[in-house]
């Protein structure tokens, strides 16, 4: 029988080895249900349901959970870049970070391994629910299709200005520090999108766009070394276009950069990615 368990911290490296110096690959959200591959004496092996990455958690994270509880799991989503939890049981608070799930929400408070938790408002500066452009209270998203294309593309720009200036973590992917793959990932999951986890995955993802001249608000455009061997093609970076003029993307921290056919260009011009394709996911 597979075995699930729940992260129940606001954040969870997730390692590729079972050793607290190994590589983060990346993180697991509050709420955010893995199945269980392999288990140590203080490590577990999991594979995310949400994103299928694999790699090693410390288990004291981690809580066990039922399959119906996964199924449980609603599209309700923090639209946030971070928000306030308190446990109802012993008062804690706990930081939620843009893109975590919240299972059996009603009315403010929402259930986690079997811990009920409030969404504390007081200590949050925009309210926290599903879609803020269609209401501004707590309310499951509507199916993608029935969303107007408009709708969607202002989502995803809110979405991503509003995380300027996140610094850059290896493997991040919250509010609190996020790589470029894991910053794309957040801001689609507000739509229900889920992306893989890298860049290199998250390019075999949507459709393709012919140029710049064809894009959308919300495409992603992804990018190899500027000092690339010419005869090979290596994903190494991917963004968000606003426009076929500029990109906001995490390098360093997320912030705007100009873009051409040629790739992304610093302040004073230089050339720092160059680019392979263009996407388009809604």
């Amino acid at each position: 029988m597979t075995e699930f368990v729940i992260n129940c911290c606001t954040i969870t490296p997730v390692r590729e080895k079972p050793a607290e110096g190994s590589e983060q690959l990346t993180q697991l959200l509050f709420g955010e249900v893995c199945e269980v591959l392999d288990r140590l004496p203080r490590w577990t092996k999991i594979r995310s349901t949400v994103d299928g990455q694999e790699g090693w958690v410390d288990f004291k994270m981690m809580k066990s959970v039922e399959i119906t509880e996964k199924e449980e799991l609603s599209s309700y989503v923090v639209a946030v870049p971070t928000a306030i939890a308190t446990d109802q049981e012993k008062y804690e608070e706990y930081i939620l970070t843009m893109g975590t799930r919240l299972s059996k929400y009603a009315n403010g408070f929402f259930e986690v391994a079997g811990v009920r938790y409030r969404i504390s408002p007081d200590k949050v500066n925009r309210v926290l629910f599903s879609n803020p452009l269609l209401s501004p209270c707590m309310q499951k998203l509507p199916p993608l299709e029935e969303l107007p294309s408009d709708v969607k593309s202002q989502l995803v720009r809110m979405a991503a200005v509003s995380l300027l200036n996140t610094p850059y973590l290896w493997g991040g992917k919250s509010a609190l520090g996020m790589d470029c793959s894991g910053f794309t990932q957040v801001v689609y999951s507000l739509l229900g999108v889920n992306l893989l986890r890298n860049a290199r995955e998250q390019i075999t993802q949507g459709t393709l766009v012919a140029s710049l001249a064809d894009v959308q608000s919300g495409d992603l455009a992804f990018f190899d070394h500027v000092d690339r061997d010419p005869k090979a093609t290596n994903i190494s970076h991917v963004g968000l276009l606003l426009d076929n003029k500029k990109i906001i993307h995490c390098s360093g921290c997320v912030h705007v950069d100009d873009i051409d056919e040629m790739g992304i260009h610093s302040p004073d011009g230089e050339l720092t990615h160059h680019l392979v394709q263009i996407r388009r996911y809604v």
